[in-house]
């Protein structure tokens, strides 16, 4: 069985769920997943965790992620994409000092309403089936963190952005009302992320030369090491007694105390899974089935 990572750099037109079926076919393995949505239009940092990392995929979803995205001015677009139908337009280009005035308003925790055309649910619906029916979309507004949002470059009809933010912030709706603010309208002609909690850009593998190589060398040369996700975990080494307890989902003793609410429990370098400790427990709450080094 393979357990680790493998970062794709997700080519344009592909959903994520198809990257995962080529992966998972490939790899012929029972479990896979991927860190986080990316639309069809979207390229880059895609994690898709295989076999037994697939239990630490929270732990990316929930991490920060950084994108460039690239907002066209004067058009709405029903998706606030570039793939949807022109809903409104403006003559309005926004100046370079306008658009560097913005960014603050924009940066910290906002408010975001997502776009219609999302997989959010509305009434056991999703919003995207409700919108392609025509039916009007009322969402609610979510609070979300942008980190640093840095104008990059502009043309005469759009700008380039890079933008630090939590999970569940939609790069479409902060380009929709950055527009709006601005005085015109907007919508993403492109996005790219760069970075999915502690995975970026640099380390990832195009899908067509993965393919392209795959005869040539172990597919597992390209696996990252399920730990490598979880660096920035509160680790606690175990002794083999308490790991072999630990594996069969026992709760252990501690003198540790920590205000964390997940710590990874780790033996002789194999980590074992996500614990919780409470009043001097080390109580289990997933288990890895790894082999023990």
């Amino acid at each position: 069985m393979t357990h680790g990572w493998l970062i794709i750099d997700k080519p344009e037109g592909m959903s994520s769920a198809h990257v995962v079926a080529k992966i998972k076919r490939l790899f012929k393995v029972k479990k896979a997943g991927h860190g986080g949505t990316l639309d069809p239009l979207a390229t880059g940092v895609l994690p898709i965790a295989l076999g037994e990392a697939t239990k630490a995929l929270s732990y990316i979803l929930d991490s920060m992620k950084a994108y460039r995205f690239e907002v066209k001015w004067g058009e709405s677009r029903s998706t606030d994409d570039r793939e949807g139908e022109i809903t409104a337009t403006s003559p309005k280009i926004p100046e370079l000092k306008e658009i560097e005035a913005a960014l603050p308003v924009f940066t910290g925790l906002i408010e975001q309403v997502p776009p219609a055309y999302s997989a959010l649910k509305v009434n056991g619906k999703r919003a995207y089936a409700l919108a392609r029916e025509g039916k009007e979309v009322l969402l609610a507004s979510r609070q979300v963190e942008i980190k640093s949002l840095t104008l990059l470059e502009t043309s005469t009809q759009s700008a380039t952005f890079e933008v630090v933010c939590t999970k569940g912030t939609y790069i479409r709706s902060l380009a929709r009302d950055l527009a709006l603010y601005l005085g015109t309208y907007g919508h993403l002609i492109s996005l790219r992320r760069l970075m999915a909690g502690p995975f970026h850009e640099k380390s990832a593998i195009l899908l067509a030369s993965f393919f392209n190589v795959v005869h040539k060398v172990k597919l597992t040369n390209y696996v990252l090491p399920l730990q490598d996700a979880l660096a920035d975990i509160l680790a606690l080494e175990v002794e083999d007694i308490d790991g072999a307890k630990f594996r069969q989902g026992q709760s252990l003793l501690s003198s540790h105390s920590t205000t964390e609410e997940r710590v990874l429990v780790v033996c002789k370098g194999t980590p074992l899974g996500f614990a919780k400790v409470n009043e001097g427990l080390i109580i289990p709450l997933r288990v890895f089935n790894l082999n023990m080094e």
